[in-house]
């Protein structure tokens, strides 16, 4: 299936890199050896290079990883965390996000360049940002300063994460 490029996007197809350039950012991939990939009137298309099956599957995941570089490009990604829990709250300063929860000192995580962080509310962040791998990456790290514990349910979980609440042991 061809990738339509919307107006606005600038894609370059060199012999060893695919380059996206657009409103969002720009995002570069390093081009297989086993896909071939043409370019003709705004659409990419992404065909093996041979019969092999990997060259079949990869042909699929280099047409998936550059279709999000497109929509990173034009509209972006974004990652919800909420965090659960008596005093636990975010707060941004700059490029730096700072967690209070529950350790005796604050937590600092360093936002990536292109990567940005926001909080609505204490209890809520924001990650956004033009290259999807880094910013579930990101949020992953982020998730992992307190993950949720199993029987209260404290801790920094993705907004649409569903805990399943442990009972606890009885006599």
């Amino acid at each position: 299936m061809p990738i339509a490029v919307p107006q606005g996007v600038d894609v370059q197809v060199k012999e060893d890199q695919i380059s996206v350039k657009g409103a969002g950012g720009q995002l570069a991939l390093a081009i297989n050896s086993l896909v071939k990939v043409s370019s003709a009137d705004g659409k990419l298309s992404f065909e093996p290079a041979n019969e092999s099956r990997e060259a079949n599957a990869m042909s699929g995941t280099m047409r998936q990883l550059v279709n999000n570089m497109v929509v990173g490009v034009t509209k972006g990604f974004e990652k919800k965390l909420n965090l659960v829990g008596v005093g636990y709250k975010a707060a941004v300063q700059g490029s730096k996000l700072t967690l209070t929860v529950g350790y005796s000192h604050p937590v600092n995580i360093e936002m990536p360049a292109g990567i940005t962080a926001a909080t609505a509310t204490p209890t809520e962040i924001v990650i956004k940002g033009a290259d999807r791998q880094r910013v579930g990456q990101l949020a992953a790290e982020v998730r992992a300063v307190r993950p949720p514990e199993p029987y209260k349910g404290k801790g920094i979980r993705y907004a649409d994460e569903k805990i399943t609440i442990k009972e606890t042991k009885k006599k």
